[in-house]
């Protein structure tokens, strides 16, 4: 029945195609600007999935008034995949918005609290982790019956029309078209996508029978490891969805095979778990993941909606559940805001960080999945908690919380004491015990004068050694005048300096025993010569100058000094440079000598070929790039002594086109090993001044968990490392030895004592030092309320 919007949308469409007529193409036509004033009263919603259908019923609900419109190109019984999983947050924004759909979703839910691990015929279930789920094509029903009851004019079988079309007829088009958005590309030029494609392929498909958890089956067959996740949906069906690397699923022939064949491949490779019952499908092909991403979610009065915008892997949860969650947020903002082009703007300002932290997760998860094979010698409940924990989201304390039984049994699998945190149990490094697993990070200072260590630094590393942690770092200590990073680093290159260096460690030793103390040995290279980083980091100063050095000739940033080459005979001169501090070091009583091999510094740059050009035998492959880091420390370790142990921080991505690869990193750590280094300190980038780091929290660890699990060799994992209980789910899911933490350090010197007393932990891990035992009880606090539902309306 035609509405009463057609006739302005001919006259819009009658419009464009004037323009198409005269060459103009349909698809980058702009749309209108949003209006000055007023809210949206005609809307176009393209794509009839849930997250299109929930924003059309919240829509129409929230103003009767309203004209929505949802065009979708499936009848209203097709539907992909089976089943959907909802969060309890979820539900709950749907319960306060809409009772309606959230009683009918309840009455349909599965719910479920376990998870079970089967890998090398070992079952390890974990509880308390509440799920929901139904039926996808339920779930439209719901949502169908919903915007038909609100008067929502839904067309189905119905290609929409032009984004450019609906724009000019709609006060707002809502793309809701999926992660192949054909809106999305329409405006690319403004929504500027980025979409990354994945190395597993997938398959989804269905069992008629209910899995009595969330089920996770590891297969290793003659082809590679092959994966299952499995979970209820209805009371006799479950959703299960194969997955495996591509070069996997091509020797496994499965790219020759069509879909029935595929389904039953699947099902004799799982024949155990799926007690021999068949799997079945629905038009279900083999897939990679995207990743999709926007620079922004709106243009004009066109916003994007659920996997149009975004998308994030299956194995942490739902696309449903973000683009519910979209339309609970657009529909709110589109309430509280007068005009359209103000709501769309909260509408994103709200979503991405939120977006964008569970992309962070998925893509950790998906990228667990991808490395399967790296984890699968851990013994088996270590392997279950790391797989538990493989997104970040899932904690060691949040584990425990839902199921202290199955994490204490991890603890006592890893070896850890009863009532003994993970990140307080020992690590020995060659003849140095350290009492917990805490390192307090190289932090510079910028506070030295002629490079001695003074008050500030006695004072500085002093409370943080008191604090508990189970190792101290110093801040970078230059090998050289020349080789300091400003005026105010700290050196090793005089006795004076050295005597500086014996002053804290002696107090460090009387006064915290059980501390251990390491210093960083390092040269600036071409990052040198520059300004207190409070006075502008990086920048050159303005008079005092010091000529710099580096593996090839090339300013750090622009405008900064050009460093010269090093000879061969200048490298002999390094050399020497750095055994002469690290025997002072020695002397000056430190218990760890740790190279700086990261950051963009002397030996970062000979590492790097971003930094390093050089054609000579210290240029060029992998091992040339390498050889004089490693004369280097194969130089330090012979004068440093056998018992004490020696660490190098690398960086194991510069973050930058060319640079140096995950790969590399390997590579790096394991040639370092080789020659004797005890443990590598995983950091990253810094090397290139036009780096693109992809922050968030914990985001450096992967690469820690990758040079340890394929070379052997212990490894300090370092990068946003926050709360001690990221620290225990690193430990424990085997992806760290250490975890050093900088900034949490000087917001709170007592960060590891603290640790202890908020865990309740008193054993020999940390000792609180006698003046300080009083305040070993944490403080008691006020209470929080919880925030208010995001969207509250009536029955």
């Amino acid at each position: 029945m035609p509405t009463s919007g057609e006739p302005a949308f001919r006259r819009a469409q009658g419009r464009v195609d004037e323009r198409l007529r005269r060459g103009a193409r349909h698809a980058t036509a702009d749309p209108q600007p949003p209006a000055a004033t007023g809210r949206p009263r005609r809307i176009a919603i393209i794509g009839g999935g849930p997250g299109g259908l929930y924003a059309a019923a919240l829509l129409k609900r929230l103003s009767p008034g309203r004209e929505v419109t949802v065009w979708e190109r499936n009848a209203p019984d097709d539907t992909f995949g089976f089943g959907v999983v909802l969060s309890d947050e979820t539900l709950g924004g749907i319960e306060h918005a809409d009772p309606v759909v959230y009683e009918a979703l309840r009455r349909e839910f599965v719910r479920w609290d376990d998870i079970d691990i089967v890998h090398r015929n070992t079952r390890h279930t974990s509880r308390g982790h509440g799920f929901a789920a139904l039926g996808r094509r339920r779930l439209l029903e719901i949502l169908h019956e919903r915007c038909r009851s609100l008067g929502v004019d839904l067309r189905f079988r119905s290609e929409a029309p032009y984004p450019a079309w609906l724009a000019e007829a709609y006060d707002l088009v809502i793309a809701a078209d999926g992660v192949h958005s054909t809106t999305r590309e329409a405006y690319a030029h403004v929504f500027r996508p980025h979409v990354a494609t994945h190395r597993c392929r997938y398959i989804w498909l269905a069992a008629d029978f209910a899995f009595d958890a969330f089920r996770f089956e590891i297969a290793e067959t003659e082809h590679g490891v092959m994966q299952l996740h499995g979970y209820p949906f209805a009371a006799d069906a479950s959703t299960v969805i194969v997955e495996m690397r591509e070069e996997v699923w091509r020797a496994a022939g499965l790219d020759e095979l069509g879909e029935q064949e595929s389904v039953e491949r699947c099902a004799k490779t799982f024949a155990d778990v799926l007690g021999g019952r068949p799997l079945r499908s629905n038009k279900s092909a083999w897939t990679s993941f995207r990743t999709v991403v926007n620079d922004h979610w709106s243009h004009g009065n066109v916003v994007l909606l659920g996997d149009a915008a975004h998308t994030a892997h299956f194995s942490i949860g739902s696309g449903t559940k973000l683009a519910v969650e979209d339309a609970l947020a657009l529909a709110a903002c589109l309430t509280e805001r007068p005009t359209t082009a103000g709501a769309l703007a909260a509408y994103e300002a709200e979503r991405r960080p939120v977006v964008a932290s569970t992309q962070r997760a998925a893509r950790a998860s998906l990228e667990w999945f991808e490395d399967l094979d790296r984890y699968l010698d851990q013994p088996p409940r270590l392997f279950a908690f790391n797989l538990l924990t493989r997104s970040r989201r899932v904690t060691h304390d949040n584990l425990r919380l839902r199921d202290a039984r199955f994490t204490e049994a991890a603890e006592r699998e890893f070896g850890c004491p009863p009532g003994t945190p993970p990140m307080f149990t020992p690590f020995r490094l060659r003849g140095l015990t350290l009492r917990n697993r805490v390192v307090v990070s190289p932090m510079d200072m910028y506070s030295a004068t002629d490079g001695i260590p003074g008050d500030f630094h006695l004072v500085h590393l002093g409370a943080r050694a008191l604090g508990g942690a189970g190792l101290l770092m110093t801040e970078m200590v230059c090998v050289s005048a020349e080789g300091r990073i400003t005026p105010g680093c700290t050196g090793l290159y005089t006795g004076r300096q050295a005597e500086g260096w014996r002053r804290i460690t002696d107090f460090v030793h009387a006064q915290a025993p059980g501390t251990a103390i390491g210093v960083q040995l390092g040269h600036s290279g071409r990052k040198g010569s520059t300004r207190l980083m409070w006075e502008g980091i990086d920048e050159p100063l303005p008079e005092g100058n010091w000529p710099l050095v580096a593996a090839s000739p090339l300013p750090y940033k622009p405008g900064g000094q050009t460093p010269r080459r090093l000879s061969r005979a200048q490298l002999t001169d390094l050399r020497e440079q750095f055994t002469a501090a690290a025997w002072r070091a020695a002397r000056a009583g430190f218990d760890l000598l740790e190279l700086h091999c990261a950051h963009g510094y002397l030996l970062s740059g000979f590492l790097s070929p971003l930094s390093n050009r050089r054609t000579d035998a210290y240029g060029g492959s992998l091992a040339n790039r390498l050889r004089f880091p490693l004369e280097v420390f194969d130089a330090v370790r012979g004068v440093w002594p056998e018992e004490r142990p020696m660490t190098v921080r690398i960086s194991a991505t510069d973050w930058a086109d060319g640079g140096t690869t995950a790969e590399d990193a390997v590579e790096i750590a394991r040639a370092f090993a080789a020659h004797g280094a005890d443990a590598i300190d995983v950091s990253t980038g810094q090397v290139v001044a036009e780096e693109r780091p992809e922050f968030g929290r914990s985001y450096q660890t992967p690469f820690a968990d990758r040079i340890r699990h394929e070379t052997g060799v212990p490894v300090i994992a370092v990068g946003a490392i926050s709360s001690w209980d990221d620290v225990n789910s690193l430990i424990l899911a085997g992806r760290a030895d250490l975890c050093a933490l900088a900034r949490p350090h000087l917001y709170d010197p007592n960060w590891t004592l603290h640790a202890a007393a908020e865990q309740g932990y008193e054993g020999s891990g940390v000792g609180w030092p006698a003046p300080y035992r009083a305040g070993s009880r944490r403080p008691r606090t006020g209470r929080t309320d919880a925030p208010k539902p995001r969207l509250t309306l009536g029955s």
